[in-house]
């Protein structure tokens, strides 16, 4: 009677033993399946179609399109002119294209007065012909 219990309490265990082998010997062998790199962020794409005559421009390029900027914040070799009227506010982003080099404008945000977006060739057309109106 000893043996047949014991018979009937060891499969049950070997049964166990063999499924957890296999289970360790099938984590060691390799995908076959490529791994594909995760997705990178996109950098935000710029519009540049009606900011020709900001984009690319240097500081003089810009006041004399549109006068004397309300703003005029320099942080190291980096510099940001904000243009601002009644219809839009605009901040140019200027960088020195290489070091030693002067900045130029290489990113353009605008917005209505109380903070809501506008588009940003509508706020330089706005800016320009404020500035050829005076």
């Amino acid at each position: 009677m000893f043996r047949s219990i014991t018979r009937q309490t060891t499969a049950p265990r070997a049964l166990a033993a063999a499924i957890g082998a296999l289970l360790l010997l099938a984590g060691c062998v390799p995908s076959t399946a490529p791994e594909t790199p995760a997705a990178r962020p996109r950098a935000p794409v710029l519009n540049r179609q009606g900011l020709e005559g900001v984009l690319g421009h240097d500081a003089r390029a810009l006041e004399a399109q549109f006068g004397r900027p309300n703003l005029d914040v320099q942080e190291g070799d980096a510099r940001k002119y904000q243009f601002a009227s009644e219809i839009c506010v605009l901040d140019v982003y200027l960088y020195p294209p290489a070091r030693g080099r002067e900045p130029v404008a290489t990113w353009v945000d605008a917005r209505l007065p109380d903070g809501r977006d506008i588009d940003r060739a509508s706020c330089v057309a706005a800016l320009i012909s404020r500035q050829q109106g005076r």
